[in-house]
């Protein structure tokens, strides 16, 4: 399972715990590009520390992804303009 899908169901299961918040910070920052003080990383637990590396891994990878797909996109809107 991705680590963004289980970083989901666990601030489902219990959003007033600590490690929680901070995972639930951790992804407002990045989806709003603000910044985010990594020293609060290190008031997670061990295994929560691992999920919020993971997210940031998959987060650079789907934003890679989304770029390419928003190439994609464009390049092909360009194609259909010269059909046209």
């Amino acid at each position: 399972m991705n680590a963004i899908k289980v970083a989901r169901r666990f601030i489902e299961t219990d959003p007033a715990n600590e490690s929680a918040k901070i995972l639930a910070q951790l992804v407002l920052a990045l989806e709003s590009e603000r910044s985010f003080e990594l020293v609060t990383l290190y008031n997670l637990d061990y295994k929560s520390f691992e999920l919020a590396m993971n997210i940031l891994k998959e987060w650079r990878l789907d934003r890679y992804y989304a770029s390419k797909s928003k190439l994609f996109d464009l390049s092909l809107q360009v194609t259909e303009l010269e059909k046209s």
